[in-house]
């Protein structure tokens, strides 16, 4: 069934009014019809099960039939910290990570970042990876639409650090402690947690320097392995939220 994200103000009492693309999505591309029942969020705390009652391009009106448990949402609350790489890379990271369950995404600048940051052109780059991540997070059939910041620096990043249970840094010379292993103990002392905040931090094509993983275990971080094989940068990420969330036993885990 079609999921769609609205704002809050568009529920009014037992009706629910999506205008815009999605309406147009509705119409247009799934054809739909009054009487055909869709899936309607509001990202934070309504959820429920509508019937449309009136149809145009742009604008469809619909009534709740049932409320629905917002219940697709892991107790682990997975950052993604995102290195910028070239080309649409960062679009899979987003795209790939909403669906597995991470629940924000932090793109960053580090030493070997190859991308040219224009911060004049910033703005679009951020509203199409805020629409793939909103496109990803309705088929996937998620809770919430997990926000993308705007990119950072290096040292804002690293302040950022003490505001999450854990930060796992993905160190390709880190060959003695892997991420289950370093993960395990923290998510179990965390269990009676209601929610558990963790970054991943991910660094570009070159990966980090030396200097910038020693700055990060000084600032909190733990470095880790994701095994005996390089991962692309645009595949660490998605690796790393995977094992922990099937480690916190939300993907069949312990």
């Amino acid at each position: 069934m079609q999921r769609y994200f609205v704002t809050p103000e568009q529920f009014s009492g037992d009706t629910v009014t999506i205008g815009g693309e999605d309406a147009r999505h509705i119409a247009k591309v799934m054809r739909g019809n009054e009487g055909d029942k869709l899936i309607v969020s509001d990202g934070s705390s309504r959820e429920a099960l509508v019937e449309i009652v009136h149809i145009e391009i742009g604008e469809v009106t619909a009534n709740v039939v049932e409320v629905l448990e917002m219940t697709h949402e892991a107790r682990v609350k997975i950052t993604v910290a995102q290195s910028l790489p070239k080309g649409d890379k960062m679009e899979t990271v987003i795209q790939k990570c909403t669906e597995i369950g991470a629940v924000s995404f932090q793109p960053f600048l580090s030493e070997r970042t190859i991308v040219q940051y224009d911060e004049r052109k910033e703005g679009k780059r951020l509203e199409r990876w805020r629409k793939i991540c909103k496109e990803a997070a309705e088929q996937a059939h998620r809770n919430i639409i997990p926000p993308v910041e705007p990119p950072v620096s290096w040292k804002l990043l690293l302040q950022s650090f003490a505001e999450y249970d854990a930060v796992y840094f993905c160190y390709e010379k880190e060959e003695g402690l892997q991420l289950r292993s370093a993960a395990a103990p923290k998510l179990q002392a965390l269990k009676d947690q209601s929610a558990i905040k963790i970054m991943v931090v991910v660094g570009p094509e070159g990966g980090f320097t030396v200097e910038e993983a020693a700055k990060a275990e000084a600032s909190g971080a733990v470095p880790v392995g994701l095994g005996r094989r390089i991962l692309r940068c645009e595949t660490a990420g998605m690796v790393a939220a995977a094992c922990l969330l099937y480690e916190s036993g939300e993907m069949g885990g312990a």
